[in-house]
């Protein structure tokens, strides 16, 4: 297959899985919950004629396929519609909290790949020796670890009684320059070292366990039966090869990044799209709920179709499956 061919397959296979997260979005808080608005104000004392104002406010009122077609007609324009609870355009609300998420998932996968590959390209490079058996033993234990319990110990001992970093939140307020960055650091330590831990273990059992495939391929040993220097190999030959599955599994996971982004932006009181998620799920405000799912679905979509095209042209023999 030429590339243009399977770069124009993999956008419309992209287009049509947003075009269906975009249908769930929409039904998923329609139809299973039922009425968002009953749900709103089941707590509070409002009258039948409120609640059908509320209805026609929102455009509840309308039958299910016309809602269906506006509410994909305002998610085209960026309107992702209203707070039920601030009143404030969930699009705005959206975008002040996107940058922390991505400062914080950002570096967390940075670290967790530059370290994870590291440590899976050394250990199984010296397959069997220490270090390869103390880094799996490790790598495996971080892997089966749940974030959250890994953050609130983490917190409790480096906050709680070590005292060196903050316990929560994005910045002490009220600095600036400098000072400002360092306080930012100071916070953003914890939950970076929180998500880096979770994910470090993952990505050097892959890198370990495709390193170890490539060593057996018949282009390595035919470059140590030419001679080539054992460091040479490693560098052009094994890493290089091995890394494919590891470069589409950082891509493939950033949806579950964002998923343990809400767990651990919720335990450091991070101001990003996990927190919001989670306090816009505790105050039943629906519409803040579908602007946080697609967009994180979105950015799921649109990862894992980078990954798709560059796999392609890293590796020619998937475009031809």
């Amino acid at each position: 297959m030429s590339p243009r061919r399977y770069v124009v397959r993999k956008v419309l296979q992209a287009l049509l899985t947003l075009l269906f997260v975009l249908t769930v979005n929409f039904l998923l808080f329609r139809i299973l919950p039922g009425d968002p608005v009953s749900l709103l104000t089941r707590s509070l004392r409002l009258s039948q004629q409120d609640v059908a104002e509320l209805q026609a406010e929102l455009g509840l009122d309308e039958p299910l396929i016309r809602q269906y077609f506006t509410y994909l007609g305002a998610t085209l324009t960026g309107n992702l519609g209203v707070s039920l609870r601030t009143g404030r355009d969930v699009s705005a609300i959206i975008g002040s909290r996107i940058v922390p998420t991505m400062l914080l998932v950002g570096l967390g996968t940075f670290f967790a790949t530059a370290i994870g590959v590291w440590i899976g390209v050394k250990g199984a490079w010296r397959r069997g020796r220490a270090f390869d058996r103390s880094s799996l033993l490790t790598s495996l234990a971080l892997y089966s670890t749940p974030e959250g319990w890994l953050g609130m110990l983490l917190l409790l001992l480096f906050s709680g009684v070590l005292g060196w970093f903050p316990a929560g939140g994005m910045e002490s307020g009220g600095l600036t320059g400098v000072a400002r960055l360092t306080d930012i650091a100071e916070h953003l330590f914890l939950p970076v070292l929180t998500l880096t831990l979770g994910y470090v273990g993952e990505y050097a059992i892959v890198m370990r366990s495709s390193m170890l495939d490539v060593l057996h391929e018949d282009f390595v040993i035919s470059a140590r039966a030419k001679g080539v220097p054992e460091p040479l190999i490693r560098r052009r030959h094994v890493v290089p090869n091995a890394f494919l599955p590891t470069f589409t599994l950082i891509f493939l996971n950033i949806g579950f990044v964002l998923g343990g982004a809400v767990v651990i932006e919720t335990v450091f009181s991070w101001p990003g799209l996990g927190r919001l998620a989670y306090d816009a799920i505790d105050t039943v405000d629906y519409p803040v709920i579908q602007g946080v799912f697609l967009i994180a679905s979105a950015g799921v979509i649109l990862f894992n179709l980078f990954a798709d095209i560059a796999y392609g042209f890293l590796d020619p023999r998937v475009r031809g499956a």
